[in-house]
Parts: structure tokens; C-alpha cells; sequence
């Protein structure tokens, strides 16, 4: 499973970011098995409506992981079969551990925007 953090850093370290649109970059991960492994991390292409969704599947994602999320664009992700959590906070390395472990909590609040 190939997953995208939106992600902002903060001095070294990278943190899940509160608004998925809004993120610096996503971080690309391969998750199986309960191990990860960080393929790459690509710089935000811009905020423009339906277009990350577009974006994300094309680079073959298929869970998308951020603070919080419009549900305009929860439904485009989903319509192009890829999930969404949200609702994640913290540092990027520990959200997408605990994804792994299954044990990822997350509020599932969506942004009014």
C-alpha cells in the first residue's frame, strides 16, 4: 500500500499537517506487513480545487493521511478509490508507525473550507 502524509517541518522534524491542502509536501510511504518504508517526498504542487486528488492517484497512492480534510475533497479521494484518514497529529514518523501497527488514532473531523 503506497500512503501520503501531508506534512510541514518544523526546524529537522516533520509533522502531520493540520489542513491537507495547505501541507508543504507529502511524504510517500510503502506500508506491508505492519513495516514502512519512505520512498520519497514531493513538494506541495499547490491548493487548487479537485486537482490533489488528481495528483495523489496518479503517483499511485492509495490512502491519503492528514490533520484535516474538506469533504469535497474526501469525496474525490474516495471516488478515485483512495482512502482517507484524517484527524492525525504529530510527528510524521510516529503517525505513520502507529498506521502501520494499527494502531493510528485520529478525531475524523473534516475542515468546514
Amino acid at each position: 500500500m503506497k500512503v501520503a502524509v501531508a506534512a510541514q517541518r518544523e526546524a529537522d522534524v516533520r509533522y502531520v499537517t493540520e489542513h491537507f491542502g495547505h501541507c508543504e509536501s507529502f511524504i510517500f510511504y510503502q506500508v506491508e506487513n505492519g513495516e514502512t518504508k519512505e520512498v520519497e517526498e514531493v513538494e506541495n504542487p499547490g491548493h487548487q480545487p479537485g486537482f490533489l486528488p488528481e495528483f495523489l492517484g496518479e503517483k499511485g497512492i492509495d490512502l491519503v493521511i492528514a490533520g484535516g480534510m474538506g469533504a469535497r475533497a474526501i469525496e474525490l479521494f474516495n471516488a478515485k478509490g483512495i482512502k482517507v484518514i484524517i484527524g492525525a497529529a504529530g510527528e510524521v514518523s510516529k503517525v505513520i508507525s502507529d498506521y502501520a501497527g494499527g494502531c493510528l488514532e485520529t478525531s475524523g473531523s473534516t475542515c468546514s473550507h
